[in-house]
């Protein structure tokens, strides 16, 4: 049974032939590099990076043959519907802050391009992920399936109202700046769980904040610095037709 994507590549990625899904000599290269320049930080856990490490960013993002050393750089780029994929270091704090277990149940707010999807499932975790935008979601649950990714669960849906069908998660993890913590999401918590978010501050600052949850009324709060997110919006976007 394929477990994960690099072992997907190895073995499939010859028979598929409606996606460019090439990893290359130079693209494992660059993906090198740019853990290396991430490790030299000192501030991500080493089994994060080594996740990152097996997950070709560049599969992730549209025209991604045309300009793979900046796909391979610590930047953000928008895919579609007006979202980005992350700076690769953003999601490795991220990552990072959940502190993740073997078979932890996590869900995702923000599927996004399906990235750091991808890298959670590398860590071992069972992934939920919950995405508004009704045509990237269907793209990159496509994406995911087609290498490999075929347990990971995606949703179309109202990121703020989570997936009560698989609560309780372990750990959540919102992608997008949050304009306060949304106590649904902090129900579908388990005690003992962590929740991870960026934060939008009564100065328009995104702090990252990481929160304990040590039983139902008590929580802990962390913060983690200041970052640099599209905002979470509520309810769902269908694809719109054009005139």
């Amino acid at each position: 049974m394929l477990t994960s994507l690099h072992e997907y590549l190895t073995l499939k990625r010859r028979s598929i032939h409606y996606m460019n899904l090439d990893d290359t000599y130079k693209h494992k290269g660059l993906r090198k590099a740019l853990i290396k320049t991430l490790r030299e930080k000192k501030l991500y856990q080493n089994e994060v990076l080594l996740a990152m490490e097996r997950v070709p960013r560049h599969l992730f993002l549209p025209g991604n043959n045309a300009f793979a050393e900046l796909l391979y750089e610590d930047r953000a780029f928008h895919i579609s519907s007006g979202q980005t994929i992350s700076h690769p270091s953003t999601v490795a704090c991220q990552t990072t802050l959940l502190d993740i277990k073997e078979n932890d149940r996590i869900l995702e707010i923000g599927t996004g391009s399906g990235y750091q999807a991808a890298v959670l499932k590398e860590m071992g975790a069972k992934v939920y992920s919950i995405e508004r935008q009704k045509d990237l979601h269907d793209s990159s649950n496509k994406l995911l399936k087609a290498i490999g990714y075929t347990s990971i669960k995606t949703h179309f849906g109202d990121g703020f109202m989570g997936w009560k069908v698989f609560a309780p998660y372990d750990k959540i993890l919102i992608t997008c700046a949050a304009p306060e913590v949304p106590q649904e999401l902090v129900k579908q918590l388990k005690v003992g769980g962590y929740f991870v978010l960026p934060l939008t501050n009564e100065d328009d600052n995104q702090i990252m904040l990481r929160i304990f949850k040590k039983s139902e009324e008590e929580f802990i709060t962390e913060e983690h610095g200041t970052f640099a997110f599209v905002p979470m919006l509520k309810g769902k976007e269908y694809t719109k037709k054009k005139p």
